[in-house]
């Protein structure tokens, strides 16, 4: 433990100018010049790992329910959506900044990136806007035309954009941009009125699974890894799934299920334990990641199970396990996979709402948002009860470190206020989402 203490104090003195860049939260993003990066200067520096950041800022989660009061949760999410629709870009989209230069908050100080614009549209668009109409519906509209045009000037690249060197494709993985523009082009097409614009999203949702297909080795895991590439794989599989429910997409059933298979591999309910070698040590990325890509399978396996027992192919009081299952006429193949979805998913959603495991690196990045909402929407989409208790305690402690601008920002790894910001009013605002979710 001594030396643990001397290594991160070590880390931690070399990075003091970047830390107070980090915390000065008084410093106004708005009134900030606007500056164009270039691609150049996104790539010019090699990225740096970001573990200094690993002793600080421990804060518990629990009781933070108590301070989820609903007159103040509605201010704070209309604070939030308020500042992120004011961190828009001319162009349309919303940018994270190169992953050189994590100490820049002025939101239009940097250029706009696909995965931060998509991760930005879709927070509103759960918070309750639309391009179809309302308020804030030139805003999206333009976040949309932004997504397909660099999809469709990009269709014979590996990536769905030519600008590269971001923090959120340093921190997650070079694909992001056509994993998190799927995800979004699979809630939006539903929502959308104009045939032509849902023949632009649908030609576009093609195009990303084609690509992120593509990325991914038989291992299910997603080529070009950032330093915590588990959640980057995790969302492609979830982005797959959706994909999938989509009349006329051609999603690859294999590479779900190679998916699926990689991220069960990362836990071990036994032991309660994840390989953390693609989530940067981080026992949170891992879990968060496990349960999330196991929670359609859990809840698949659950669904045949109690139709069963419903239909009197099985005891009442049978327990859901690999033998009960081969009993119903499931192949052995098929049956391990359900029961070990099952076991990965209850185990790991316990591990992950864990105190020692929430609090990830000590503190807040863009990495603990997302694998908070990875292990929420795991509990939506499984129907499981828990999530009201997991929804209090996260969404009070959301509360508590909003900035006084209404923005959120990470204090290691991914710092970008707008992709930050948009990550927590996702995990703010999941109860506008559940029927979305549980498809």
């Amino acid at each position: 433990m001594k030396t643990k203490i001397m290594l991160g104090m070590s880390a931690l003195v070399s990075c003091v100018p970047f830390i107070y860049l980090l915390g000065n939260d008084s410093a106004s993003t708005k009134e900030l010049p606007k500056k164009e990066i270039t691609q150049h200067e996104m790539m010019e520096d090699e990225e740096q790992p970001c573990v200094f950041m690993s002793l600080m800022g421990e804060q518990s989660i629990e009781g933070s329910a108590t301070v989820k009061t609903n007159s103040k949760f509605m201010e704070t999410i209309s604070k939030g959506e308020e500042w992120l629709i004011q961190a828009q870009n001319a162009d349309g989209g919303w940018g994270a900044g190169a992953r050189n230069n994590q100490s820049e908050r002025n939101p239009h100080a940097v250029s706009s990136d696909p995965a931060t614009t998509a991760m930005s549209a879709m927070a509103l668009y759960r918070c309750g806007f639309s391009m179809e109409k309302g308020q804030h519906k030139e805003t999206l509209k333009k976040s949309v035309l932004f997504l397909l045009n660099e999809i469709e000037k990009n269709q014979n690249s590996p990536y769905i954009t030519q600008i590269r060197g971001t923090q959120i494709q340093g921190k997650l993985g070079e694909h992001i941009d056509a994993i998190l523009t799927l995800q979004f082009f699979n809630q939006l097409l539903p929502t959308l009125n104009d045939d032509l614009m849902k023949k632009r999203v649908k030609e576009g949702i093609q195009v990303c699974v084609d690509k992120i297909e593509k990325s991914m080795g038989d291992s299910g895991k997603v080529g070009s890894s950032g330093w915590a590439g588990v959640l980057q794989s995790s969302f492609a599989n979830s982005g797959l799934e959706m994909a999938a429910k989509i009349e006329d997409i051609k999603v690859n059933k294999n590479k779900i299920q190679q998916a699926r298979a990689y991220q069960k591999s990362n836990y071990n309910p036994e032991s309660q334990s994840a390989k953390t070698e693609d989530g940067a040590g981080i026992m949170l990325y891992a879990v968060s990641s496990s349960v999330r890509n196991s929670a359609e399978e859990a809840k698949e396996a659950e669904q045949v199970f109690k139709k069963a027992k419903a239909e009197g192919k099985i005891e009442r009081d049978a327990v859901l396990n690999e033998q009960n299952l081969e009993r119903l006429g499931y192949s052995k193949e098929k049956a391990k996979s359900y029961d070990v979805a099952t076991k990965v998913y209850q185990s790991a959603k316990v591990t992950a709402m864990r105190e020692d495991v929430l609090n990830g690196f000590g503190n807040n990045g863009g990495e603990e948002f997302l694998s908070f909402l990875q292990t929420g929407e795991s509990m939506v989409v499984n129907h499981d009860d828990d999530w009201k208790k997991w929804y209090d305690n996260i969404g009070g402690r959301m509360m508590q470190i909003q900035n006084a601008d209404g923005s959120w920002n990470g204090h290691h790894c991914i710092t970008s206020p707008s992709f930050c910001t948009a990550t927590c009013l996702m995990i703010l605002s999941i109860e506008n989402d559940i029927k979305n979710l549980q498809k």
